[in-house]
């Protein structure tokens, strides 16, 4: 799976890129992630990017020829076929965070990891961005869609970028070691765990890990689980 961002703060992608099963996930090439610095596609001396709205109102947004450039870069490639020299075309997801758009949830990370090969997000801000990039994606051949992740609106797309790389990247076979790691496939989501040590002391309180869940009795602990889902 190969990620690319659209974004003006590509310093904010550096660490979190650099940290955990990310790290690890890239180093072992399951993941490949791209970070677009949009100002770098920007017209005129100040690489400007945004402008005011039409008709006025609040905010700037995004300009059109900045997102212009960087979408025909990002386009669906040819690349030859070793097995039958047939020249074939890599498939590239467009998606745009917006507050209006369809509900990002597990089962969309889940068919996106499972039907996509690339996914280009276009991380936008302040005020959003030119609506003609939709006509130009379709022109240039990309598919695009909107995705908000969350009924909240956010300052910029950088954090849901981060989030549905992350949803996703736990979809990709070895990306977690196992796929019983997958905490929606385990028996007993969201119910409570413990670990050592088996009591713990604080100010003057104790506070004990349930007797059950130490006493080897499998059937008990089946069920103290089901009735804690």
């Amino acid at each position: 799976m190969h990620f690319d961002v659209i974004t003006i703060f590509p310093d904010m992608f550096e660490s979190w890129l650099d940290a955990s099963m990310l790290k690890r996930a890239r180093e072992k090439k399951l993941v490949d992630i791209s970070i677009h610095n949009l100002r770098d596609f920007a017209i005129g001396e100040r690489k400007k990017v945004d402008d005011r709205p039409y008709a006025g109102g609040p905010g700037m947004v995004f300009k059109i020829e900045p997102l212009a450039k960087v979408l025909s870069k990002l386009r669906p490639v040819e690349s030859r076929s070793s097995s039958t020299g047939l020249r074939l075309k890599k498939k590239t997801k467009i998606i745009l965070f917006t507050p209006s758009g369809k509900q990002f949830t597990q089962k969309i990370a889940q068919s996106l990891a499972e039907k996509e090969k690339r996914i280009v997000m276009i991380a936008g801000h302040y005020e959003g961005v030119d609506e003609r990039v939709k006509k130009i994606a379709k022109d240039l051949g990309l598919a695009l869609e909107e995705f908000s992740i969350g009924p909240y609106v956010l300052t910029g797309g950088e954090l849901p970028a981060m989030v549905m790389i992350d949803a996703v990247s736990r979809h990709i076979p070895g990306f977690l070691g196992k796929a019983e790691s997958l905490e929606e496939k385990r028996h007993g989501i969201g119910m409570p765990v413990y670990t050592r040590p088996e009591v713990f002391e604080f100010k003057k309180k104790t506070y004990k890990v349930p007797p059950v869940l130490l006493s080897g009795d499998h059937k008990k602990v089946e069920e103290w689980k089901k009735k804690h889902i």
